[in-house]
């Protein structure tokens, strides 16, 4: 069930309406664990088993982390990471399709389960739940636990909600709390960059897969990486922003996970921006516990190399998630000791730098959008040796631009979209949002993230 089928739409209404009758509201925190269940289960019933052995698991961790902390926390850890590890790199070493494995029946059975959708989601969830709840000391019931993990608006593509940050919104909500206008606000601008954005480009950048690629000509290559670089910008703010609609219409704030990353003019200001809660997770649970830069130069450089390459393997088991990872920890190496050296700037210099930002994090993604290492390099080839295919694919370029536009205006006239002179005419803006969104979607396609 994705966000963007009418079956969706279907269960949200239903669990609403149940949500804020006064009869159910001593069980509002049971229905939406019971709603999140179905919505995993919909997809991917074989994986319930495991999606409650995770959160079973890590709650006794958590249980026997108040006694022993310095035990049990490093067990809960492992414990997730194991599970993540499983799932995302069984495939390095064995071949799922092969008629036999290891010919034990039990491990074969896991051997060949699917990877579960957003595992990589509820695995960061429960760590932080093991490491924030036991430095606080603090005991939560096992359905909050449930809730915290599972919670469907965030359940299979984030954002990544701190444990110290949820929890305490679990408490009874009512109807006349809600935040209507703002969700509304938040649901219509995430389907309108999903559905009319990134589906609109999908169409066009699915000629970057192999063998594809093969057929376009130099040009066609290098117009394809920028689509694709606004395109996986739209699709993942699209479903981040209605994650967050949803929430609030549940009476949850979850964070906000992007914030124009393309305006950035450093590589650190960049990753400030984009995808901000996974950013902040690895920050927080990861390049802090290495050492952050309290050990030097030398040692700051290592925990940023390793963070980044960490946070490229995250998204997959594949050299070109690494590099892309990795590519990205030398650029904030490469750029550190020059940032405190900057002072004040003129406006020029600041385009000059984000454009040199933008530029490099586009290229970037061509490891992102094929992590079949060969093919990436075949594509980067193609774009610097000049090739003649025979029978170039049309890209429609005038309307690949208009599909694109929205991104470079939001990023480029935000400010123009909140000045007060504006404010009147925000209800048509965001009809004409709604009614692109309907009218102009293009081919359905799952969110990116979903595959992580």
């Amino acid at each position: 069930m994705t966000f963007t089928s009418y079956q969706f739409g279907v269960f949200v209404a239903v669990v609403f309406g149940a949500y804020y009758l006064p009869p159910l509201r001593r069980f509002q925190v049971q229905l939406l664990v019971a709603a999140s269940v179905f919505f995993y289960g919909f997809g991917q019933p074989e994986l319930l088993p495991l999606l409650l052995v995770a959160v079973l698991g890590t709650h006794i961790c958590l249980v026997l982390a108040f006694e022993n902390r310095t035990v049990w926390m490093p067990a809960g850890i492992v414990f997730n990471l194991g599970l993540l590890a499983f799932f995302k790199y069984k495939l390095l070493f064995v071949d799922a399709g092969a008629a036999a494995l290891t010919g034990v029946a039990p491990l074969d059975f896991l051997l060949r389960l699917p990877l579960p959708i957003g595992i990589s989601f509820f695995v960061f969830h429960n760590i932080s739940l093991l490491v924030d709840l036991t430095r606080e000391k603090r005991t939560v019931p096992l359905r909050d636990v449930f809730l915290y993990i599972i919670f469907f608006p965030q359940l299979v593509s984030g954002p990544i909600t701190r444990a110290a940050q949820f929890m305490p919104q679990i408490v009874p909500k009512r109807i006349n709390d809600v935040a209507f206008v703002e969700a509304a606000k938040w649901i219509l601008v995430g389907y309108f960059f999903k559905l009319y954005v990134a589906n609109n480009l999908n169409e066009m950048t699915s000629y970057m897969d192999f063998p594809l690629y093969e057929t376009l000509r130099t040009q066609d290559r290098w117009l394809l990486v920028f689509l694709y670089s606004y395109q996986i910008y739209a699709d993942f703010f699209g479903y981040s922003a209605i994650a967050l609609g949803l929430g609030l219409l549940f009476g949850y704030r979850l964070p906000v996970n992007f914030n124009l990353p393309y305006i950035s003019t450093s590589f650190s200001e960049f990753w400030t921006r984009w995808h901000i809660s996974l950013s902040t997770w690895l920050r927080t649970y990861l390049y802090i516990p290495l050492g952050g830069n309290r050990h030097g130069v030398g040692r700051t450089y290592l925990n940023l190399m390793i963070v980044m390459t960490l946070g490229g393997l995250w998204h997959g088991a594949s050299l070109s998630y690494a590099l892309w990872g990795m590519a990205h920890g030398l650029l904030l190496v490469i750029e550190r000791p020059f940032l405190k050296l900057i002072g004040n700037q003129s406006p020029a210099v600041r385009v000059i730098r984000m454009g040199i930002v933008f530029f490099c994090v586009t290229l970037l993604w061509i490891f992102f959008k094929l992590p079949n290492f060969d093919h990436a390099l075949g594509y980067l080839q193609g774009m610097f040796i000049a090739t003649d295919a025979p029978n170039p694919p049309k890209l429609f370029t005038n309307l690949a631009l208009l599909y694109a536009l929205p991104v470079i205006i939001q990023h480029i006239g935000i400010g123009a979209l909140v000045d007060g002179r504006l404010r009147r005419w925000e209800p048509y803006l965001y009809g004409a949002l709604g009614a692109l969104a309907y009218l102009e979607a293009g081919p359905d396609s799952a969110f990116i993230y979903f595959q992580f």
